[in-house]
């Protein structure tokens, strides 16, 4: 039996609305019950996970920022953590300010924008529908750079980057890879999200990249808490979709890709679902874990 699963989010345990599905919550909370560990690994900060966590029925630890901090629900308290500096963050803002592409700074609590759009305005679509202390914690502000500098906390978990227009944003990689001791995440596919206008159906398609410190990614943050807890990797599974899922995917013991996975995850997993929204999170665990029924 795999001892810790870690689940990704966005595009994984959550549908194209950003919800997990009633069926995929009783099946995790029964494989939990079985012994096993099931462990958020999202891209998302802190408040945005902790609620999510809750409704899974996950009690111990999860991982937020791609893998920059490790939360310890129990003791609630960070773990462990690799944060972007201060200087890289403005170095990156004055890049994608005078570039005039969208992006968000994101805390170890709050996504910083200028403008609700793209995955920004998803979440923000995905609070209208929350109790308040379930909501991802967003912030609009009028100067990003200024703002940024004044700030007093700096924990900064990465930078998004977006634009719908594919040579836009091929420019903007460009330049930033171009700074030193940063992770820029090469995602060659289009985001593709759904949010609920009235009775209309409104999709939300975009092309982006994360940022963070260098040698920050999922995995890392993964082997450091199966360490800790005195696990192998052959005794972890991990469920993923993109990118920024890759190295958890082909390092576990199980690496799990959701079936609209980008074709380089796909290649690298030991098994491929479907897709999110055909609840394939409780599919692979009632594959793996005996008597786990809808």
């Amino acid at each position: 039996m795999y001892k810790l699963i870690f689940v990704d989010l966005d595009g994984t345990m959550l549908n194209s609305y950003g919800v997990v599905t009633e069926n995929t919550k009783k099946v995790i909370k029964k494989v939990i019950n079985q012994g096993a560990d099931v462990i958020i690994a999202s891209g998302r900060p802190i408040d945005s996970i902790r609620s999510i966590a809750k409704e899974i029925g996950s009690e111990n630890f999860f991982i937020a920022g791609n893998g920059a901090l490790i939360y310890d629900i129990k003791k609630d308290e960070i773990i462990y953590e690799k944060y972007l500096t201060k200087q890289k963050v403005l170095e990156i803002i004055k890049i994608c300010e005078e570039n005039s592409i969208s992006y968000n700074v994101y805390t170890d609590t709050t996504i910083l924008t200028t403008a609700l759009k793209y995955n920004v305005l998803y979440y923000y679509k995905e609070n209208l529908k929350k109790e308040e202390d379930k909501k991802t914690n967003i912030s609009i502000v009028k100067d990003m750079y200024e703002y940024v500098k004044n700030m007093k906390e700096e924990k900064f978990l990465k930078i998004t980057v977006c634009d719908k227009n594919k040579a836009i944003f091929n420019s903007i990689i460009k330049k930033l890879k171009a700074i030193n001791n940063i992770e820029v995440l090469e995602v060659s596919h289009m985001s593709r999200k759904t949010i609920q206008q009235g009775t209309e159906e409104i999709p939300i398609e975009y092309y982006y990249t994360e940022i963070s410190l260098d040698n920050v990614d999922k995995w890392n943050a993964i082997e450091f808490l199966i360490k800790k807890l005195d696990i192998d990797k052959e005794e972890v599974m991990t469920i993923g979709d993109n990118i920024n899922d890759k190295k958890m995917i082909e390092n576990a013991g199980l690496g799990v890709a959701m079936g609209d996975s980008t074709p380089v995850i796909a290649n690298v997993a030991d098994d491929v679902t479907t897709g999110n929204n055909d609840e394939e999170v409780a599919k692979i665990l009632q594959k793996y874990y005996e008597n786990i029924n809808f």
